[in-house]
């Protein structure tokens, strides 16, 4: 059972840390170049929140909505709390 524990840390330790090994190396050379990842994904979120933005706008002025006080049960008096 003991090899088997020590395989899995041989694993992470040797095999699937070596990307972030590789990232702690290149972060003494290049601040910019090690965070590159970090800013693609903030890139990703500020497009996807523009999309959906944009698609609020879209629906907000498609003007098929009921806005009125009756639209929902929970806005008008028929409301009741029990």
């Amino acid at each position: 059972m003991k090899d088997f524990f020590e395989g899995i840390a041989s694993l992470f330790q040797d095999v699937l840390f070596l990307p972030l090994d590789a990232l702690r190396e290149l972060q003494e050379d290049s601040w910019w170049a090690a965070n590159g990842l970090n800013f693609f994904f903030i890139l990703i979120v500020f497009v996807a929140f523009l999309y959906w933005m944009k698609q609020l706008k879209n629906f907000d002025e498609n003007d098929k909505e009921d806005k009125s006080i009756k639209a929902h049960s929970f806005l008008g008096k028929d409301a009741e709390l029990d």
